[in-house]
Order: structure tokens, then C-alpha cells, then sequence
């Protein structure tokens, strides 16, 4: 039995990526095509970063760029084309050089969970490709939203196989 949090508890989170699902998406069926979930979730973690202090241009300003580790996707809904969708992300954690978001695609048509992936993310720097420690004012805002996440009274359903480290 699943222990998502529900769509009303989702929608009190800020939306991102907000957008109707375009036809250039749409598979055979008419449906969201499932390599479209992953990229339209990763749309609204960026854009959720902004204001923990990772800009769309950070690499270019500061040398520094967030990239993938690892994800575990759980579809739960199809979205169709033409319906209304947002993302919502919920930040759980944060080491030294990675952090740890579960990230949730929202059908707004018909208020439900259509996806529901975790990511762990690491700071690189750029130069040679290597991870390395957040700077010191995106750390802090990092540690400034886990903690404003921590205190909403719902729990994410967290698959247990991504850890930071």
C-alpha cells in the first residue's frame, strides 16, 4: 500500500515546470511518454534551487554545476496530452558534496500523483569534473529548505535504496 502524501498535501508546495503536457510528448497512446517524467521532474527540481542559490547559469558564474547521481522512479498515473501538470519537491537532505530531493509530477486535471522520483545530486566542479564541497551560501540555503521541509507535518515515502554519502 502506498503512503504517497496526497494532492491536497502536494499542492500547499510551491509548483514548478507548471505546463500542459505538449503533443510533441505524446507517445503511440496519447499518453506523456515515460522519458518525458524524468525530464520534466528534473525541469522543476532546477528551477526549485534557484533560491537556495543555484541559478540557471551557475556553471557559467561560478564554476560549479549540479549533476545526477542516481533516481528511482515510481509512475503512478498516466498524464494525457493536453492535461495540466506542475512538479513539487520536497528536499530531504544534504551531505558535503551531494543532496538528496524526492521530486513529485502532478497531474492538475485531475489532482493526482502521476510520478514520483528521488534523486541524489552531487556539486561538481566544473574544471575537472570532480565533486566537491557546496560553496558556503548555496550549503546554507540547502540546510535552509531541508529544515523548512522537515517541519511539514507529512513524511515522504522514501524508496530506502538512495543515501547521501
Amino acid at each position: 500500500m502506498s503512503t504517497q502524501p496526497t494532492y491536497d498535501q502536494l499542492a500547499t508546495l510551491p509548483a514548478f515546470a507548471v505546463q500542459p503536457v505538449p503533443t510533441a510528448f505524446e507517445d503511440s497512446n496519447g499518453f506523456l511518454n515515460v522519458r518525458h517524467y524524468l525530464g520534466i521532474g528534473s525541469e522543476g527540481l532546477d528551477e526549485s534551487l534557484y533560491d537556495v542559490g543555484i541559478p540557471f547559469n551557475w556553471p557559467i558564474v561560478s564554476g560549479f554545476a549540479c549533476l545526477s547521481a542516481e533516481h528511482h522512479l515510481t509512475y503512478l498515473h498516466e498524464l494525457k496530452t493536453g492535461d495540466q501538470m506542475s512538479v513539487r519537491v520536497r528536499l530531504v537532505g544534504r551531505s558535503e558534496r551531494a543532496a538528496h530531493a524526492v521530486v513529485y509530477v502532478l497531474d492538475d486535471t485531475n489532482q493526482r500523483i502521476a510520478c514520483v522520483f528521488e534523486e541524489i545530486f552531487l556539486c561538481v566542479k566544473l574544471a575537472d569534473r570532480k565533486t566537491a564541497p557546496w560553496p558556503e551560501d548555496v550549503a546554507a540555503g540547502l540546510d535552509r529548505r531541508v529544515a523548512e521541509h522537515a517541519g511539514i507535518d507529512w513524511k515522504p515515502e522514501l524508496s530506502g535504496c538512495l543515501n547521501l554519502r
